[in-house]
C-alpha cells in the first residue's frame, strides 16, 4: 500500500488527487493536505474557458500540446457523461476580435484540437464592428460545480481531506511515501521557488442570461458565461499583490464589455472578485529527491505555476504527474 498526500486543494491538487486514486495500487490511501478549499481558491473564480495563451508552455513544445490534448480529451469525455453539469462541463461557441492585431485572433495551439475553428465572416465582422476576427467552438469548466464535484468523487472514493497550513514540506516527513506539491502560488514560500509570480485578476460575475457566447477582444477583455453567471473582464498585472478590487479597474472593465454588448447595462452585479493567478515561466511538472537540513528525505512530485490556465490544464498535468508518481513507487507497488 502507497500512502500519498497531495498538498493543494484548488483544481490542479483536487485533479491531481482524483488522478492517484484511478492509478495506485489498492488498498492506497490519498490524502489531501491545504488551507484553502472551494470558493476560497483562486481556481473559484476562473471563467474556466479552454482557451490557452501562447505564453503558457512546459519543459518543450511536445509536452504542452501532449499537456493540452489530454487536458481537452478528460473534459471531452466528461461533456459526453451524465455529470456534464453536475460537473460544470459544457460546450460553448464564441468569438475573438481585433480591429488592430490580425494574428492575435488565431491559437496555433487550439488548431490542431478543435473541431470548429474559422475566420468570421464579414456579416459578423459588421455586425461586432472589428476588423479581424475568428469563430470558435471550446469546452467551458466552470469551478463553482466542478471544485464539489471532484471534492465529492474523492471523499466518496475513500480520499482524506486535512486542512492544515504547512510551512515546509519537511512536515510530512515519516508520514508519506510520496508528496505532490500543487501548492499554486504557495510554492513560492513552501519550495522556496522565486519563479512563481502572481498575475492580478480583477473581474465581475454578473447576471444576463441572454448572454449565450463567449467574446474576446485584442489580450484582457472578455464575455465568458457559465451556467449561471457571465465573468467580465479582465486584468493582467503582473507581480501585483494587490488583494482588493480596484475602482480604476472595475470601470475600464465594464466599460470596455459594454462598448462590445450594449445590452450588458441591464446585466445584475452578483460579485467584484480579484485573484492572483500563479504564473512560472513553465508550468513544474516534474520529480524531486528533497534532504532537509535535519538530514531527512522525502519524494515530491511537483505540478504548478500554471498561471491562468489551471482549469484548462489540470488534467494533462496531472496525468503527468501521476505517472512520475508511480516511478517513484517501489516496483512492488507500481502497477504503470
Amino acid at each position: 500500500m502507497a500512502r500519498v498526500c497531495v498538498v493543494g486543494a484548488g483544481v490542479v491538487g483536487l485533479t491531481t488527487a482524483t488522478q492517484l486514486q484511478k492509478a495506485l495500487p489498492p488498498g492506497s490511501t490519498v490524502t489531501i493536505i491545504a488551507d484553502k478549499f472551494l470558493k476560497e481558491t483562486t481556481s473559484d473564480g476562473a471563467a474556466g474557458i479552454f482557451r490557452p495563451g501562447l505564453q503558457f508552455q512546459g519543459d518543450s513544445p511536445e509536452v504542452t500540446r501532449r499537456w493540452l490534448q489530454d487536458s481537452f480529451n478528460f473534459y471531452k469525455s466528461i461533456l459526453n457523461s451524465q455529470d456534464a453539469a453536475s460537473a460544470g462541463v459544457k460546450l460553448i461557441s464564441g468569438f475573438h476580435f481585433s480591429s488592430k492585431y490580425p494574428k492575435i485572433v488565431w491559437n496555433s495551439l487550439l488548431l490542431p484540437i478543435l473541431e470548429e475553428y474559422r475566420s468570421c465572416t464579414e456579416e459578423e465582422l459588421s455586425f461586432y464592428r472589428h476588423k479581424y476576427g475568428t469563430f470558435m467552438t471550446t469546452i467551458l469548466t466552470e469551478c463553482r460545480r466542478y471544485l464539489p464535484y471532484l471534492t465529492d468523487k474523492f471523499t466518496r472514493q475513500g480520499g482524506r481531506i486535512e486542512k492544515r497550513h504547512l510551512k515546509t514540506l519537511e512536515e510530512l516527513v515519516g508520514h508519506y511515501d510520496i508528496v505532490c506539491n500543487c501548492s499554486g502560488f504557495g510554492a513560492k514560500d513552501l519550495v522556496g521557488d522565486e519563479l512563481v509570480t502572481p498575475i492580478r485578476g480583477q473581474i465581475y460575475k454578473v447576471r444576463a442570461p441572454w448572454i449565450k457566447n463567449f467574446y474576446y477582444v485584442d489580450y484582457d477583455m472578455y464575455i465568458v458565461p457559465g451556467f449561471e453567471y457571465i465573468t467580465l473582464g479582465g486584468t493582467r498585472q503582473f507581480d501585483s499583490y494587490i488583494e482588493e478590487t480596484n475602482k480604476y479597474d472595475s470601470m475600464a472593465i465594464w466599460e470596455r464589455c459594454l462598448a462590445l454588448i450594449p445590452s450588458l447595462k441591464d446585466a445584475q452585479v452578483v460579485q467584484e472578485w480579484v485573484g492572483w493567478r500563479p504564473y512560472r515561466p513553465a508550468v513544474r511538472v516534474e520529480e524531486e529527491f528533497l534532504t532537509f537540513d535535519s538530514g531527512r528525505s522525502l519524494k515530491v512530485v511537483h505540478n504548478y505555476g500554471h498561471g491562468g490556465y489551471g482549469v484548462m490544464t489540470a488534467p494533462g498535468t496531472s496525468i503527468h504527474a501521476v505517472k512520475l508518481v508511480m516511478k517513484m513507487l517501489p516496483s512492488a507497488l507500481s502497477k504503470l
